[in-house]
Formats: structure tokens, sequence, C-alpha cells
């Protein structure tokens, strides 16, 4: 399994790809010396739009496009007129069908056309069909896999492509690894994968890689993604990131923001930061003071994480952030309080 993440799977129809190797389009099955595939679905030609109404993001807990969510998003960009291409971004290639993102996407309504682009290394963050599909594209999504993958289009022209989606009114989002990349703060799992246990007891464990500069969005900023979030017990690395992003001054704030959606989970944010949860629960973990302790070999040690646990329905301002509905919990010499998923709000 890949590291931090699930397989991308949906069956779907069949669709066309084009191998795109050295300028060249085929109308064939991948190639060994091909290094992006490019499936189209829906309409041929993209729309032409002159303006568009977002931001607008979805944060998944797991791979799957989630549907309400999604078309929030939808609607939030066209304004409530027209319609919206979208393109899917990903490292690996899937089990099943290929486009499991797409074949979920194409079906909602005000979409004209879902693109996949499967890119193997991070050299093709440069290929010009792919820049083209971004910029041509009003949402963005960044499917489940490797984020490590992701991490590495760091400087390239496809990081420049993707913003500028965002900087028109567009959207991005993306679900598991996809998730993790369009936070701030993006643990990268380049080294390995970490889990609680491990990042508690030290973290600044070989496991525990942060990647700065990639992705800022407006509303959204000092944040660290998290996914599988209940199922996988990731609230305790959530907690050491939160208290690495503090540490070591990674956060414009000197406060950092955890925001881990359980599998199902969906987290739609419109252009002033206003999230609505849907599917299944997640949890903003905030750390708004340095750690007591947090120096490489020795265990975390950090008083007060101030945790709002969200729930279907419910809703979080990342534009401006609430000061009460939280719970508090506290980690001493990487041995976190019982009962992290949930409590009392103090206010």
């Amino acid at each position: 399994m890949p590291i931090g993440t699930t397989p991308r799977r949906r069956a779907g129809r069949s669709v066309i790809a084009t191998v795109l190797a050295a300028g060249a389009v085929l109308s064939l099955p991948a190639v060994a010396e091909a290094k992006v595939t490019r499936y189209r679905q829906g309409s041929a030609s993209d729309v032409a739009r002159t303006a568009w109404s977002g931001p607008a993001y979805t944060m998944n807990g797991s791979g799957a496009v989630v549907p309400d969510t999604m078309t929030k998003a939808v609607n939030a960009i066209r304004g409530d007129s027209g319609s919206i291409d979208v393109t899917v971004l990903a490292a690996s290639a899937a089990s099943g069908s290929p486009t499991p993102e797409c074949d979920a996407i194409i079906g909602l309504p005000n979409v004209n056309s879902c693109t996949t682009d499967v890119l193997t290394s991070a050299q093709d963050a440069s290929n010009s069909q792919v820049n083209t599909d971004v910029r041509n594209a009003e949402f963005v999504y960044f499917a489940g896999g490797n984020q490590c993958n992701y991490a590495h289009w760091k400087g390239t022209p496809l990081q420049a492509s993707v913003q500028s989606v965002v900087a028109k009114g567009g959207g991005v989002g993306g679900g598991s690894a996809g998730h993790h990349v369009n936070s701030s703060v993006v643990y990268d799992a380049c080294t390995a994968s970490t889990d609680s246990a491990t990042a508690l007891a030290n973290p600044y464990d070989r496991s525990v890689t942060l990647t700065t500069g990639l992705f800022s969005w407006p509303n959204y900023g000092d944040t660290v993604n998290d996914s599988h979030f209940v199922t996988r017990d990731r609230m305790g690395r959530t907690m050491a990131f939160v208290a690495r992003a503090v540490k070591d001054g990674l956060t414009t704030s000197g406060k950092a923001w955890g925001v881990g959606v359980e599998e199902g989970g969906s987290l739609f944010v419109d252009k002033n930061g206003l999230a609505t949860l849907s599917g299944s629960d997640a949890y903003v973990v905030l750390g708004d003071h340095q750690p007591e302790q947090a120096v490489p070999g020795k265990p975390l040690t950090f008083s007060g994480f101030k945790i709002w646990h969200l729930r279907p329905g419910a809703g979080y301002d990342f534009g401006n952030r609430p000061t009460c509905g939280y719970y508090t919990r506290s980690v001493v010499n990487g041995v976190p309080d019982p009962d992290l998923y949930s409590g009392t709000p103090v206010c």
C-alpha cells in the first residue's frame, strides 16, 4: 500500500487513453517509454468562461470523490451559471478503472469534462499538455497515492499551473495523499510512513518529514492535513506534526492547525474559508504555543492542544477561526491523554 494512503480504486466506464511522449499523441494504451498517460471524459472541448466565483476546496479523508462536496465546489466556482472542466492529477496508476475520480465526477451536474493525467516522475510536471490541461480547468483534484510524489512538484511549472487555477477563482481538492498536499505544511512521508506512537516518541524521527512552500490557499493557511484519521488512529501523529510546525517556525502566525478527516468524510471550504463537513467526522487540532519539549531523540511534551470535533453537517470557519467549541488534550513525555477523539467543549 502506498505511504499514508489507499489505492485508487473504482469501477468505471472504459475511456480512450492518449499517451503523451516526446510531444507525440497516440491512441494507444500506455507503453513502457511513456511517462504521462492522459484520459479525457465528457466533451472534447473545454468550456469558455470569462468569470469564476471561487475559489473553492474539497478536503477528503480517503481517496474517493465525495459527490456532495464536489457538487458544492462545482456550483461555487460556476456561480450557478454554465459548466466547468476538471483535471485530475495522479502520480500512480489506479487499480481497476484507470480513472476512478473522473468516473465519479463526470456524472455530476454542470461538469463539461474530466481529464485524468497520470504522471510517473517529477520531470513530468513540466509536460506541456499536463500544464495546459490544468490551466484550462476550473477545478484540479489530486488523487490518492503517495504524497511524496506530489511534494516533488514543488518549484515546477505544474505547481504554478495549479496555483493559477485558484488565482482565477477556480478550485482544488483531493483525497488521502491529495488531502495532505493541499495544506500549507505537508506531511510528505518521503522517507517512511509514520504512526502516532513513533511520532510522539520522537517528533524528529526520520519518518516525520514536512514540506512547505508548495501550496498555501487563501483562508486555509497554517494548516497541516491528515487523512484516514480515526480508522488509523492518527491523532497522535497530527499532534506531533502541529508541534513541529510551531517549533520549527513553519507557519506564519506562530500557530498551527491540524486538519484530520476520517475515511468517507469531506470538507467543502468556500472562498471565505467557511468549511462544511459531509460524510464522516473530522477534527481540527490547534497548537497555539511553543511545545514544552520538541527536540530530536526525545518524546514530545505539549500541553493544551485545542481540538474541535466536527460531525457531518458541522462547520468550521478557517477565515475567522473560532476561539470556542474545543476540548483540550495534552501529551507528556510522548504519552497522550486518554479519549483523544472526544471531549466536552470548554466554551
